[in-house]
């Protein structure tokens, strides 16, 4: 009985996790998911059918749960197309945050290091593209999120006051929709559902109180502002 039990609770623990996993991830992921799991099944069900000696009916439901383990995911590798990065551009910097890890990739735009990645760059590099680019505000604002994800304590590395504010150039104006759609890494024909699923997913990826980047969740937060606007 106590086994019973146990497997009952078991099975309710996996469907709650499942359940809340399907309520923000992408709707690719769910669709593999149950590719995988219609997969599982159809291969215990074959096993069953070869234990009592069905080869008959065996053999096509051992190819159908192959075919659905091993199919691949529309649009693997295209991050961007599918939704799966967010991209936030300014004068000097372009990032994407992948959503799935949560690492942020960044490459120059313009100046003395203009089509480098970031990742590329030496410490000396950065501290000299920092000081090239200080007076922008939204690409220092920028480099900063990427310095805090990849070095914790950049700050004393740098040796800088970083919240000085003398001298620094203005926003560069009211986000656009083409803007808020690539920062949440969703097409031109998104549903205010989908705007909203976008922006949860990743403000848990960003939020400041987990350790993430102000500048970009306020980035994030903003797109959600201007997309809600147009669906209201």
């Amino acid at each position: 009985m106590m086994v019973y039990l146990l497997a009952g609770l078991l099975l309710f623990v996996v469907v709650v996790g499942l359940a809340r996993w399907a309520a923000y991830a992408q709707t690719a992921d769910v669709v593999q998911l149950l590719y995988r799991l219609a997969g599982v099944v159809l291969t215990l069900f074959a096993a069953f059918l070869l234990l009592r000696r069905q080869w008959v009916l065996a053999m096509p439901v051992a190819v159908m749960a192959w075919g659905m383990l091993m199919r691949k995911p529309s649009g693997a590798g295209a991050d961007r197309a599918t939704g799966r990065g967010s991209t936030v551009r300014t004068a000097a910097l372009e990032m994407t945050l992948d959503h799935d890890t949560g690492i942020i990739i960044g490459q120059v735009l313009a100046g003395h290091f203009e089509g480098r990645d970031l990742d590329g760059l030496s410490e000396a590099e950065l501290i000299s593209l920092y000081d090239e680019i200080r007076m922008d505000r939204e690409s220092r604002d920028l480099l900063e999120a990427y310095l805090d994800g990849r070095r914790a304590d950049w700050r004393d590395a740098f040796e800088t006051d970083t919240h000085d504010g003398e001298g620094r150039t203005a926003d560069s104006g009211p986000m656009t929709e083409e803007e808020a759609y690539q920062i949440l890494g969703l097409s031109a024909d998104a549903s205010a559902a989908e705007v909203a699923a976008a922006h949860r997913r990743l403000m848990k990826r960003v939020h400041p109180d987990q350790g993430g980047s102000t500048f970009l969740a306020a980035k994030i937060n903003a797109a959600k502002a201007v997309l809600m606007r147009k669906h209201g």
